[in-house]
Parts: structure tokens; C-alpha cells; sequence
């Protein structure tokens, strides 16, 4: 149970302040532990570090881990049900970067993306780095793409109107004038998101036809 909550902690710590602004005294004082505890269970800081990205790796596996599930078992000319994936996927991954409890490990994310090393790795190497990966290959099954690459460019694009609601907040809720994200704009911009994943793949799919 300390543990748990030292590396619920850590998270909140290392997003809002980094890895070398983040203090592992008054992230242990936070837990209700002794220093001496993240030296035993992790080593020190780094370590501390590197286990608050495996976790959010075991958080993220746990939101996104059965609509990859299902993505699976799509069949490689199942256009239809390629395209219902990715929606679900996406609407998935909206939901959740909409929510509170993203906050925190969606922060520590975004520092990794910018200055990448092994804790980006870790977090990669789990679910997020499926995820993308799994979205490519749906595209190329929903538009008939042949060209592994354009899909991929379409799943960045995909997934950059997903993330927009958290690495944007700020933005967002100034543009809706705002305090916060209410469950109606969540509807709308999830609903938007919808249209635009239609309209990425019916242009893609249009294209791949043209070139037949």
C-alpha cells in the first residue's frame, strides 16, 4: 500500500517538476515513508524514476489493453470492422485523456516525449507502443492502403486530435471559454474526433482506389 501510493506520488512529482526537480524527500514525506524506503525498494531517485514509468506503463495497459484485445481479431480485409477499431480505440483514449486521473502520468508522458531516454523506452515498449502500431495496421486494413508508412503518418494525425485534450487543456478550455471540460463538450469534441477519423479514412481509402 506505501508503495503504491510512493509511486502515485513520484508520478504527480516527476510531471509537474522533472527528474531533477522533483525531491525524493518530500516525495517519501508525501507517501508517509522514510527516505530510506525508496533507496531500499528502487535504489534512489532514478530508480524511483523508472518504476513510476513502469507503472504508468501497467496504467495504460490496464484502459487500452481490451480494445487492443479485440483489434486483434479483426481479419486483414474486414475493412468495416478495422474502421469500427479505430474508433473505438481513439474513443477510448479520448475519454481518457479528458478525464482528472490522467493528468498527472500524462505530464510525466509529455516530458518523456520531449526529452526521450529509458523511461520513455519502458513506457513504449508496453501498451502505447502496441496501440500505435495496432492503429497503423488498422488504417491499412480499413483504406486498403498498401504503404505502411501513409498509414502510420494517418495514425499520427489520428491520435494527435485525442492528445490535444490533455497536452492542450489550457488551450481548450480558453477557446470554450471554460473552467473546465464539461461531460457536453466531451460529447461534442468526442463526436468531432468520430467525423474526422471517417473523413481521414474515406479520403485515404478514395485515394488508394484512384491509384487501383
Amino acid at each position: 500500500m506505501v508503495q503504491s501510493r510512493l509511486l502515485d506520488i513520484a508520478i504527480s512529482e516527476f510531471g509537474a517538476k522533472g527528474l531533477e526537480g522533483a525531491s525524493t524527500r518530500g516525495i517519501a514525506a508525501a507517501a508517509g515513508t522514510a527516505m530510506s524506503s525508496i533507496t531500499y525498494h528502487y535504489g534512489g531517485k532514478e530508480g524511483l524514476y523508472l518504476a513510476a514509468a513502469d507503472r504508468i506503463a501497467e496504467r495504460m495497459s490496464a484502459v487500452m489493453g481490451d480494445p487492443l484485445e479485440l483489434a486483434h481479431e479483426i481479419a486483414t480485409d474486414d475493412a468495416e470492422g478495422a474502421r469500427a477499431q479505430i474508433h473505438r480505440i481513439l474513443g477510448r483514449l479520448a475519454d481518457k485523456m479528458a478525464s482528472a486521473e490522467s493528468a498527472d502520468w500524462t505530464l510525466f508522458v509529455l516530458r518523456e516525449q520531449m526529452n526521450p531516454g529509458e523511461a520513455f523506452e519502458r513506457i513504449y515498449s508496453g501498451v502505447m507502443g502496441q496501440m500505435v502500431r495496432k492503429l497503423g495496421d488498422l488504417v491499412c486494413i480499413a483504406t486498403g492502403h498498401a504503404k505502411v508508412r501513409a498509414a502510420r503518418i494517418a495514425t499520427i494525425t489520428l491520435m494527435g486530435q485525442v492528445i490535444t485534450l490533455r497536452a492542450n487543456r489550457a488551450t481548450c478550455l480558453k477557446l470554450l471559454e471554460r473552467d473546465t471540460l464539461e461531460a457536453s463538450d466531451i460529447l461534442d469534441i468526442k463526436a468531432r474526433i468520430d467525423a474526422n477519423i471517417d473523413a481521414i479514412l474515406d479520403s485515404m481509402r478514395a485515394e488508394e482506389q484512384g491509384q487501383a
